[in-house]
């Protein structure tokens, strides 16, 4: 039987060809799975072959095989009818001069065609794993993440690094995933906007901690927001609130990274979108204690447990889109408009929301418009000043990068989840409405995360004291004032 079966598989060239390829596919996959489990780190690259390549050639084989055995017997079937003799394998005489130089020529050929196309497969795969083809090969789908993307803090880290991570497994999930969104865009069957959150996003341990390190202990951090007020002078000042973003010290967890610390498990339930929190289960491994936070509201059809992890919080690290105040506060602070002009932070604002355009292009020439209108209008002699000219440009920048109109992406369709200032953030769970069965509630005090030290301040001793916020000057004293006039002016 078993004799039967190997005549089969290899008594014709074509089932040979299947045999020779199904017995190597399997001989590599073994040797690389035996490699991978005795330490050998290949990477995503070496995955491809292991998970790949090489399945890929063993299905092959499987075909072949039964197709050479069809086609061998229609032609034996037809030489028996015709009463030729019946022949398999061809039959190859190395004796012949002429035979040993065919098969030395095709070794000689094949061996450098082999390296060119495995050297070829690398450069594709690697250039698959590019930012410049994840955000540029599909311009128009993914052009406002590779937009937001190049403003990122993570913008000189590669998009393959986040969204696969080292490893065969999740390389070869996305590049499954990566198949059918190719065709989505051939046939235009993408949706618009690209709905949020990706829910088959590898956890955060295979990613963000690979650079991050989310248990360590970091304390408290001054964060300084520049604001500038809606006044005609356009009035600067600051927020500073010292963050307690803690990590793990002494055994135990403090600060807002306490959420992830490894002694305890976060589970919560929520909508698809993950805006809204309907129960929060806390696991304390160490107790082996669970504690549930319910809201009052019963969570509907639909919504899915998940286990927390960095993402929940940080759901926009590398694609965050601004919002049009935040938008012209940076362009202020950072000098793109002057903040001379009176009211530009006003009217910039207002500019930027009162319109949908239809295109950059029109957004671009309808805000410089804007600009210069309301200017024209009020205060004639800036109308046609650079300053004027400069602003158009940087709100026009401003809406261009937060705004796609071919994807529908709008201002503030994206929630950032860090904080609580645009969108509800941390209180989706410090709500004071989730709360055990014996009344214990998610708290909302504002110290448990931060310590407000100025708020829309633009005197504040302390900043001063800092060295983040500048004095106000003096006010001027004319030489030979009298001692009264003198005494008004500084305040001694």
């Amino acid at each position: 039987m078993i004799k039967h079966f190997f005549a089969a598989i290899t008594g014709n060239v074509v089932s040979l060809i299947g045999t020779v390829l199904m017995a190597l596919s399997l001989l590599f996959i073994g040797a690389l799975l035996i490699m991978q489990a005795m330490g050998f780190e290949g990477g995503a690259y070496l995955g491809i072959i292991t998970f790949v390549v090489l399945p890929m050639g063993f299905l092959a084989g499987i075909f072949i095989v039964p197709l050479g055995i069809w086609l061998q017997k229609r032609r034996d079937a037809k030489a028996a009818a015709e009463g030729r003799p019946v022949g398999h394998l061809p039959i190859i005489d190395l004796n012949r001069e002429s035979t040993r130089g065919v098969l030395l020529g095709f070794v000689a050929l094949s061996v450098p065609i082999i390296a060119l196309a495995a050297g070829l497969t690398f450069k594709a795969v690697h250039y698959m794993d590019s930012t410049e083809f994840c955000g540029m090969a599909c311009h128009k789908v993914m052009e406002p993440e590779h937009t937001a993307f190049q403003r990122s803090p993570h913008v000189r880290v590669g998009c393959a690094g986040c969204h696969i991570g080292p490893g065969a497994e999740w390389f070869v999930k996305a590049k499954i995933s990566g198949s059918w969104q190719l065709i989505a865009v051939a046939l235009d069957l993408y949706p618009r906007p690209i709905p949020t959150p990706v829910h088959s996003l590898r956890p955060a341990n295979g990613t963000c901690e690979q650079c991050h390190w989310p248990t360590k202990f970091v304390g408290e951090r001054l964060k300084v927001r520049t604001h500038y007020q809606d006044d005609e002078a356009n009035t600067e000042v600051k927020t500073a609130l010292m963050v307690k973003v803690g990590g793990s010290a002494g055994g135990e967890s403090h600060g807002i990274h306490w959420h992830v610390d490894p002694n305890h498990t976060i589970r919560y339930l929520s909508d698809e979108k993950r805006e809204k929190i309907y129960e929060v289960e806390l696991t304390s491994i160490p107790e082996g204690s669970t504690l549930v936070y319910k809201t009052e509201e019963p969570a509907p059809a639909g919504t899915e447990w998940r286990t927390m992890d960095c993402v929940d919080c940080h759901n926009r690290p590398a694609h965050n889109y601004r919002s049009p105040q935040y938008e012209v506060d940076l362009a202020l602070s950072e000098g793109r408009i002057d903040k001379s002009l009176p009211y530009i932070k006003r009217e910039g604002v207002r500019i930027l929301t009162e319109t949908v355009y239809e295109s950059h292009e029109a957004a671009r020439e309808g805000i410089a418009t804007a600009v210069k209108a309301f200017y024209a209008q009020n205060y004639p002699d800036l109308a046609d000043s650079e300053a004027v000219t400069q602003a158009g440009k940087a709100l026009g920048d401003a809406y261009c990068w937060n705004n796609f109109p071919h994807m529908k992406v709008t201002w503030n369709l994206y929630p950032n989840h860090i904080g609580h200032q645009d969108t509800p953030g941390c209180f989706r769970c410090h709500d004071n409405k989730h709360k055990t069965a014996d009344g214990e509630k998610i708290g909302k005090k504002c110290s448990t995360c931060h310590n407000l030290v100025a708020e829309e301040e633009s005197d504040s001793k302390l900043l001063q004291e800092l060295g983040v916020q500048e004095a106000p000057p003096e006010p001027a004293v004319e030489e030979g004032a009298a001692p009264e006039a003198q005494t008004a002016a500084t305040g001694t």
